[in-house]
């Protein structure tokens, strides 16, 4: 839709073409000139809409799996990706928590906080459900035999506690004592002697010698300052060996040892343990003994089978998590626990490990470490470089907030990959990842629970208030991002807060973007409005409906974007409302004298709106929509037509492969590329062609063609019109199928002798490629456009 006599700013020359780079922040200033000037007057210069078409795209290309269109996934009501996310509804019994009340669950004994010994009825309950690799784990204990100190490397919650206690039971400990951990490993040895003259006083004189004597150490704490050392060890195995008695030391992936080889800890998988430990508690569910090995196979085989348990193995649980449930399907089995709590018992897992990672206690995550998974969380799933990038920032704008009179202190070099991503239940992996000069391969780190983001997110917003002014300064930076993955990234990362708190995010965020003078910060505010929508947030149409109306023209262009990206669900309200607005949009330019043009950025915006639409799963109730209402007034037709011919030149583009001939037959495949939609294949054509054939869809291939004669006829269209259709004649010069649709549409557009001549003019002087004469698909074409009152047979 056009003004006569006014201009249409320049459009962005490729729906998915590179963005402008942001200005150099380095850059010498010129004369006269602050720096903070010159970089806004190069981000204004820079500044430029983006048609609807490529904003669906980058949301269908850069947003989180869990949040793409059409994925399926993400919030819905109550719900996390398909998991109960509180409490929706129904009757519920029992201890219902939401919010953020930590709760703390004891696998095995509770780690000592003094040195003792581990009661031998624990040792034998940890022995009933061990499992481990019978070979390796044999030959762990022999080499503790031979050793007398054995030092085991291993992940957190990994069961390396539990290992190492089987190890000394597996040495032939008959008693095994806790020690402190956070005593200096040169002190080992003192502290080994200070634990056999404590047991040699408790002991009567003439009591006899127990056996061997077992300790364990966890997680000793061996950092840069206070490392493990070999002649630590050599010390303690001499008073072991005097005394008849074996160490265990479990240490973490990052702790620093000198001289000293570590045993590596390879745990069981999760579905393992789960086994073992449901096992040992149905043996004391069995009826009656003779037959409970028969028992707990048949009941253990029946469980294992349940949904919520399947759904269980198939997330990222961790082996502490796996032997809590086991009790739960234990009371399950016993009718003590409701299928629906069975269920959530994998959703309530997640939601324990996220509070945990946050909690501030004397074993808390660094701060940069949870900055860290604050960005694996909004850009899960994509470059592990840009995640690691833009956690840095938030790093530092938490610093800001933590100490604010302090400089941000921000390392260079910091945690090994692998550690980082294996703290965050995380993995990277080679991926394609779309970018604005086609897919390339990159390494990509995800949570491999594809829950983990959205609860992380949830949680911080909604637990953790003092977190909020960082993460909105960090995401007001990512909205001035060059890059399209970082912009759209902090657009579904307020969509998440959004739904968890509609107020404060469009209150912090997404209202300032939308009254942006700035088109880049317009289109965060609506891609992340579209996102909050499609996710389950509330009230995203009233507030659209509010802006479209207002008097903040900003926001009315937000409300239009978003109405777009959102209109497929709901397109006869849709319709309804951007016709409202153009027939405002023309109200408000009458009321002057002598009347304004038209604003030409708000007219695009609702035809690309209409584009959208007509391109949508929708199309076909958009067309009928349409073709009922563009003849009502001049604004209702101005827009069917500016929106209809957008949407027929999308996939027109021109030809830029290699010269082939003809290309394909209709229904034939297209070969080459992975493209959602190659250029040289108009969209609207092939729906034609597609509706032409078929007794049901006579009335869409007649609705085209009657849309396509309004636009020819109307003297602001017709220029518009005519150029799309040389668009569609380069097009079917490249491909077989094109041509033959073509031949089919071009007699239905003639009515009256001056569309035949129309037609006519166009096929014989339109120039070619790179202004070349016309190609000779114009001339086969020319064959069937009857002369004027003298129409041709349709084409075969």
């Amino acid at each position: 839709m056009s003004a006569p006599d006014t201009a249409a700013p320049p459009a962005n020359p490729a729906p998915n073409g590179p963005s402008a780079p942001p200005a150099d922040p380095n850059a010498p200033p010129q004369q006269g000139q602050a720096p903070a000037e010159q970089q806004d007057e190069a981000a204004e210069e820079q500044d430029r809409p983006q048609d609807a078409w490529a904003s669906r795209r980058e949301l269908a290309d850069h947003a989180p799996p869990a949040l793409r269109i059409g994925s399926g996934a993400g919030f819905g009501g109550a719900l996390v990706t398909g998991d109960q996310h509180g409490v929706s509804g129904g009757r519920v019994a029992g201890d219902v928590i939401m919010g953020s009340k930590t709760e703390i669950w004891q696998l095995g004994p509770p780690a000592p906080h003094a040195s003792g010994e581990v009661p031998a009825a624990t040792l034998e309950r940890l022995a009933e459900s061990f499992v481990a690799d019978e070979e390796a784990f044999g030959a762990l204990a022999d080499r503790l035999r031979e050793e007398r100190v054995l030092v085991v490397r291993g992940a957190a919650f990994t069961g390396r506690r539990t290992a190492a206690l089987m190890l000394l039971r597996r040495a032939g400990a008959t008693s095994v004592r806790s020690l402190l951990r956070d005593r200096p490993p040169a002190e080992l040895a003192a502290q080994l002697d200070a634990e056999q003259q404590r047991a040699e006083q408790g002991r009567a004189g003439d009591a006899p010698a127990p056996g061997p004597v077992g300790y364990l150490l966890c997680d000793l704490m061996a950092d840069r300052t206070r490392p493990l050392r070999e002649p630590h060890l050599l010390a303690v195995r001499d008073r072991l060996a005097a005394h008849d008695g074996y160490l265990v030391v479990t240490v973490g992936p990052t702790a620093v040892l000198e001289e000293v080889d570590p045993a590596g800890w390879q745990p069981p998988s999760v579905a393992e343990v789960l086994t073992a430990h449901l096992t040992a508690q149905l043996r004391a569910l069995a009826p009656d003994p003779a037959t409970c090995e028969e028992y707990t196979g048949r009941e253990s085989a029946r469980l294992l089978a349940l949904p919520a348990v399947t759904g269980f193995l198939a997330r990222d649980h961790q082996l502490r998590e796996a032997a809590a449930f086991a009790p739960a399907l234990a009371r399950h089995a016993a009718g003590g626990l409701p299928a629906d709590e069975l269920d959530a018992f994998s959703l309530g897992a997640l939601e324990s490990q996220v509070r945990e990672w946050f909690e501030e206690d004397e074993a808390a995550l660094p701060l940069r470490d949870k900055a860290f998974l604050i960005s694996l969380a909004a850009f899960d799933g994509g470059p592990y470089a840009l995640t690691a990038e833009l956690s840095d920032r938030l790093y530092a704008e938490l610093l800001r907030t933590q100490r604010p009179h302090a400089p941000a202190d921000v390392p260079v070099f910091g945690t090994h990959i692998g550690k980082r991503l294996q703290l965050a239940r995380a993995e990277r992996r080679q991926a394609e990842e779309a970018t604005e000069w086609g897919p390339v391969r990159q390494w990509v780190a995800a949570f491999r629970d594809d829950r983990a983001a959205l609860v992380l997110l949830r949680e911080l917003w909604t637990a953790h208030p003092s977190a909020r002014p960082a993460l909105v300064r960090w995401l007001r930076a990512l909205a001035e991002d060059g890059r399209p993955l970082v912009r759209t990234r902090a657009a579904a990362t307020t969509a998440v807060l959004a739904h968890a708190d509609l107020p404060s995010a469009m209150a912090l965020l997404i209202e300032e973007w939308a009254a942006s003078p700035r088109y880049r910060h317009r289109m965060v505010a609506a891609s992340a409005l579209a996102l909050a929508h499609f996710v389950g947030a509330p009230n995203v149409p009233r507030i659209l409906d509010r802006w479209s109306q207002g008097e903040d023209r900003p926001m009315r262009w937000v409300a239009i974007r978003t109405h777009a990206l959102i209109g497929p669900e709901r397109p006869a309200g849709t319709l309804r409302v951007l016709r409202t607005v153009v027939r405002k949009e023309y109200e408000e330019s009458r009321r002057e004298d002598p009347p304004a043009p038209l604003d030409e950025a708000m007219v695009e915006e609702l035809a690309g709106a209409v584009e959208l639409l007509l391109l949508s799963e929708a199309r076909e109730t958009v067309l009928g929509e349409l073709l009922a209402s563009y003849e009502v007034d001049r604004p209702a037709r101005d827009l069917t037509l500016a929106g209809f011919l957008r949407a027929c030149g999308r996939g027109a583009e021109p030809h830029t492969g290699p010269e082939s001939g003809p290309g394909p037959g209709p229904g034939a495949e297209d070969e080459g590329p992975d493209e959602e939609h190659p250029p040289g294949r108009p969209l609207v054509l092939d729906w034609y062609r597609e509706a032409v054939g078929g007794p049901a869809t006579a009335w869409v291939a007649h609705g085209l063609t009657r849309l396509w004669r309004a636009a020819l006829g109307d003297s602001l269209h017709s220029r518009d019109a005519l150029e799309v259709l040389r668009l569609w004649v380069l097009a079917a010069g490249h491909r077989q199928d094109v041509e033959w649709a073509l031949a089919a549409l071009l007699p239905a557009l003639v009515a009256e002798p001056e569309d035949a001549l129309r037609l006519a003019h166009l096929l014989r002087t339109m120039p070619g490629e790179d202004g070349a004469p016309p190609p000779p698909v114009a001339a086969r074409l020319l064959t069937v456009v009857p002369a004027a009152g003298h129409p041709v047979p349709q084409p075969r």
